[in-house]
């Protein structure tokens, strides 16, 4: 027998999926063009890369919130379907600049990459509200995430000249900001009691513990795949330093973990968040970072930095500030994603001999910050404050379809100019 969903439930997760889907189909259909590089040994190469970066959006994130009990089955499916929206979606977006010039968005393996990385901002957000939100509600946070990400992207590409690894690599700190702010605004009462739905135990762990090891496994992948491979061993240094840096990161998050406790035992749910920290922060400086001992610093400090959060801040931030944060986010994401900025900028200072150039560099560096901490907190107090609210859900997907219409018919009508324009040249050329 079918599960008995509210009313409201069903009656709008199913018009607001097959319309969203359907008007996402009308837009490929007209403006999608999948095309391969000119290096076919390049793309051929690129494809693992992108499959690592797939299994930890599908697989790690998905096995990841499974580690509460009453939420392990539907945590991973929402999971599921929030990632393959929000990717779709992050391909239009990411299309968006290739579609000005020559009127189509196109679709590669390294566009995937680039909208399955903003997808991974979007799921980081949603752990902050993970247990506390329905589908309808998890979709558009999905798709207003991503839409901030992407414009904070185009912000410190086009104000700061930013390049495009490191203004995506931000997206632990801003979707760690993002969750934060989204939790704080959808607090309720008796937050700070606990939850029966809360609640883990050995099964969920297990299943949990499988997401992180997929995440501890890929995530080389993760940070190198956008490194410019125009020279091999930068590519290769990515791959070594994440991996020292989150081998690091493991072996200080047991010891850490094990002092923090009152019984000297290893906290199993948290270390599936803070051994990763150390590829989080590395992530954020892999730029900046050229010799082994710097990626195993950062990942020491790191792994320091997320599990005295963990133990501490979590508590804090709701008796205090009344935000209920359910994966932790703030401190296996935002905290080290903040060291990773700071690590940056000391690397790049200690590395620079022209004073000016590095004094240049720290104000353009702070100010990348400061916008996407803007930006992130923001778009987190909008999504709280608007879509989540009830009337406003059916009123937001029927403005959804009206937009898409809007773009579409937009975009023949600038289709209709160009033709108009290339008719007229050869009317010309002919008179002529």
């Amino acid at each position: 027998m079918a599960p008995k969903y509210a009313p409201s439930l069903r009656s709008r997760l199913a018009p607001l999926l097959l319309c969203l889907q359907t008007g996402l189909i009308l837009l490929s259909a007209f403006y999608f063009e999948i095309k391969e590089t000119d290096d076919r040994k390049a793309s051929i190469n690129f494809y693992p890369e992108f499959q690592d970066v797939n299994a930890m959006v599908i697989l790690g994130f998905g096995f990841l919130c499974t580690f509460l009990v009453r939420y392990g089955f539907s945590g991973s499916g929402f999971n599921l379907l929030v990632a393959v929206v929000a990717t779709q979606w992050g391909i239009i977006l990411n299309g968006i600049k290739f579609w000005y010039y020559t009127g189509k968005i196109r679709v590669d393996l390294k566009s995937l990459v680039v909208a399955e990385m903003y997808t991974a901002s979007a799921l980081i957000s949603i752990g902050a509200v993970l247990g506390k939100t329905n589908p309808v509600q998890l979709t558009f946070i999905a798709l207003l995430e991503v839409s901030g990400f992407v414009l904070n992207e185009w912000l410190l590409q086009t104000l700061l000249k930013v390049r495009p690894l490191n203004s995506i690599m931000l997206l632990h700190v801003f979707g760690a900001l993002f969750g934060v702010m989204l939790t704080w605004i959808l607090n309720r009462k008796g937050s700070e009691q606990g939850f029966e739905k809360e609640k883990f135990d050995r099964k969920s762990g297990l299943f949990s513990m499988l997401g992180t090891l997929f995440l501890w496994m890929f995530w080389p992948s993760f940070n190198s795949v956008l490194v410019d491979d125009w020279t091999p061993w930068k590519k290769l240094q990515a791959v070594g330093s994440t991996y020292l840096a989150l081998a690091v990161s493991a072996v200080t998050a047991a010891g850490v973990s094990v002092l923090c406790n009152p019984k000297g035992k290893l906290n199993l749910i948290q270390l599936q968040s803070c051994i990763l920290a150390g590829g989080v922060a590395v992530g954020v400086s892999i730029s900046a970072i050229h010799q082994p001992w710097e990626a195993m610093t950062i990942g020491f400090t790191a792994a320091i930095i997320s599990t005295t959060g963990f133990n501490y801040l979590k508590k804090h931030m709701l008796l205090v500030f009344e935000c209920h944060d359910t994966c932790a986010i703030l401190s296996t994401h935002g905290l080290p994603g903040l060291l990773g900025w700071l690590a940056k900028l000391a690397l790049h200072i200690k590395d620079c001999d022209d004073h000016n150039v590095a004094i240049r560099f720290a104000v353009f560096h702070i100010c990348t910050l400061f916008i996407t901490i803007i930006i992130s907190l923001i778009m987190g107090i909008l999504t709280g404050m608007s879509p989540l609210n009830e009337p406003f859900v059916i009123r937001s997907y029927y403005c959804i379809i009206l937009l898409q219409t809007i773009i579409i018919k937009l975009l023949n009508v600038r289709n209709n100019l160009q033709d108009n324009d290339y008719s007229f040249a050869i009317c010309t050329q002919h008179n002529s």
